[in-house]
């Protein structure tokens, strides 16, 4: 059964670890075509702030979820799911390899695992868990192994937000987390393996705190203007996205040019931290740390990948 499910690779990792470019040069070196898997690279006009592949790199592979919605509409994790599945069957259809590149790890979930409904929410018992887990964070992850012991296995104990989340689906449904996607599960169409370029803590954040000085000198501040100036609101989702949503407080008087900037590296700083708390408790598979671009990281996937199709 698993050997007919289609391969699939997988290139994901936090803010500034370099993904993308080596999507880039895996998806040369095996025939490949990049879904992007980015939930702010889908609307058109986002080019700076979301570091879109150059016209060069679009050239050199083809890419696809790119600029494909319009920046006042919020693309959901199901539309992307749907429509990146569309385009690695059109992919795989022609002979070629689809290789999913991207961090917005909730559009990799949907893909891979299917979206259930949500379960309902109740502001007094998520309250009172905060609470809990303010005080006493190991008794509530305990709490959390007593009542759903396959949730807690796949919930990092760090991780306040699954952890409470879960416990307050228990608590407000009387079922678990873990019984809920049972219930809810998709039948599964892929057979990932799934890679993410391996930095240190200190090379990260100095990537992300150069990304965003170079984002403001390319000219982020003048997009934003002209992106607002075509009639898109300040609230628009698009515009919540790390970069955006400080130059749209600059321009509204909020703060000055170099706290704008200062802001932007915190929040993404901020954003890799828990993307990397995700990619920890990864549960769509085992995952592969693998060197980046720049230090043989494209060879090693390419090896991974022949092994994982029996190439």
């Amino acid at each position: 059964m698993e050997n007919e499910l289609t391969p699939l690779l997988v290139i994901l990792g936090p803010t500034g670890s370099g993904k993308s470019r080596l999507g880039l040069e895996v998806a040369e070196r095996i025939g490949g075509e990049i879904v992007s898997a980015d939930a702010f690279a889908v609307y058109r006009g986002l080019d700076i702030g979301t570091d879109k592949p150059t016209v060069e790199d679009r050239q050199r592979v083809p890419h696809h979820l790119v600029d494909v919605a319009d920046p006042t509409v919020r693309f959901s994790a199901g539309e992307f799911a749907e429509a990146a599945s569309a385009s690695i069957e059109e992919i795989v259809g022609r002979s070629r390899t689809a290789v999913v590149v991207g961090g917005t790890h909730f559009y990799i979930r949907a893909l891979l695992e299917g979206l259930f409904p949500s379960t309902p929410r109740n502001p007094v018992h998520g309250e009172k868990l905060a609470k809990e887990w303010d005080r006493d964070p190991e008794s509530v992850y305990q709490q959390l192994q007593k009542v759903d012991p396959e949730a807690a296995e796949r919930i990092n104990p760090k991780d306040r937000q699954r952890a409470l989340r879960a416990l307050e689906i228990f608590e407000v449904t009387g079922e678990t987390l873990t019984s809920h996607w049972q219930r809810h599960q998709h039948p599964q169409k892929y057979r990932a393996l799934m890679v993410a370029p391996k930095r240190s803590r200190s090379d990260l954040y100095a990537r992300i705190d150069a990304r965003a000085d170079k984002l403001f000198a390319s000219g982020l501040i003048e997009e934003v203007r002209r992106i607002l100036a075509s009639g898109v609101p300040v609230d628009a989702h698009a515009l919540k996205a790390i970069g955006y949503r400080q130059v749209v407080e600059m321009l509204e008087g909020q703060c000055d040019l170099e706290t704008a900037i200062d802001n932007t590296k915190r929040s993404s700083r901020h954003f890799a931290k828990r993307q990397l708390t995700w990619m920890r408790g990864l549960r769509e598979g085992s995952l592969h740390w693998v060197p980046p671009a720049d230090q043989g990281g494209a060879p090693t996937i390419t090896n991974l990948w022949d092994q994982h199709t029996g190439g």
